[in-house]
């Protein structure tokens, strides 16, 4: 019977040892697992924007690099606070089919991320943020927030501190650590996760006009989140839930015949 026990504490401990190694494993090592800062960079000079111009916006103790280009008289310029992966620059798809229309767009890369030196945080992401919208703001057009997957976060904090026309947010999540937490449920990641995103705090601060966009098969941040932001948004503009959509496909499935005509009555409403 001693045997038993000794062997059965022995195992506990063994548990407890793992266990512990991977929630200090998971915390040393939280923003690798958190961020991708790397994947293809497309030089302005090879998409399809001709009069688009690389800008440089100082933030913080360094800069943050981007594209812009003002939109047409009557038409609003979209900021948009870009996804996890990569470069701003692999999207430059959207950034065409807005010129195109009309549309002014300010996007850029966060520090950390491939255009822009410096370290990734979530500190030094809003505050590229809030600097990005304070730069456009400067250039005199009306303003309207596009934010996609990690850029909701920043997104909906920049319109919660600033007044923009209108939010989209694009796969958003309710928080960060929210969705951490789906993932991984035996670990606990409100106490560990320095970088949580709270937009369900910050929804509680914005008058904007709220359009959210998700679609019902995304492995990344489930359809649920989507689905919370939006009730939590004070001035409901559109909830779009596409059927079958995974977390990459809603521009190709349409996101813009949405964004377009909610940007076009946020003007409306705006007087401008």
């Amino acid at each position: 019977m001693k045997l038993l026990r000794r062997i059965i504490l022995a195992v506990l401990a063994v548990i407890v040892v793992l266990y512990a190694a991977v929630v200090v494993y998971m915390y040393v090592n939280q923003r690798a697992l958190q961020y991708d800062p790397t994947g293809e960079v497309v030089a302005l000079a090879d998409a399809g924007l001709p009069q688009a111009q690389e800008v440089t916006i100082p933030s913080g103790d360094g800069v943050v690099n981007g594209w812009y280009q003002p939109p047409q008289p009557g038409k609003p310029l979209i900021i948009y606070y870009k996804g996890n992966a990569g470069s701003f620059s692999s999207e430059h798809e959207r950034f065409e089919q807005w010129v195109a229309d009309g549309y002014g767009f300010l996007s850029f890369d966060y520090r950390g991320f491939p255009l822009s030196p410096g370290t990734i945080s979530q500190d030094n992401i809003l505050q590229d943020a809030l600097a990005a919208f304070d730069w456009a703001a400067g250039q005199g057009a009306p303003i309207v927030i596009w934010g996609r997957s990690i850029g909701t976060g920043p997104a909906s904090y920049v319109a919660s501190e600033r007044q923009a026309d209108a939010l989209l947010l694009e796969t958003p999540f309710y928080s960060a650590v929210s969705v951490a937490a789906e993932r991984y449920p035996i670990l606990p990641v409100y106490w560990v996760m320095q970088d949580q995103y709270p937009v369900n705090d910050w929804m509680a601060k914005i008058d904007e006009p709220v359009l959210v966009a998700h679609g019902t098969a995304d492995q990344t941040i489930t359809v649920g989140n989507g689905e919370r932001v939006y009730e939590l948004a004070k001035n409901k503009g559109e909830l779009w839930i596409e059927p079958g959509a995974d977390h990459n496909d809603l521009w190709d499935r349409g996101i813009w015949s949405h964004a377009e005509p909610f940007f076009e009555q946020s003007e409306v409403v705006a007087g401008r």
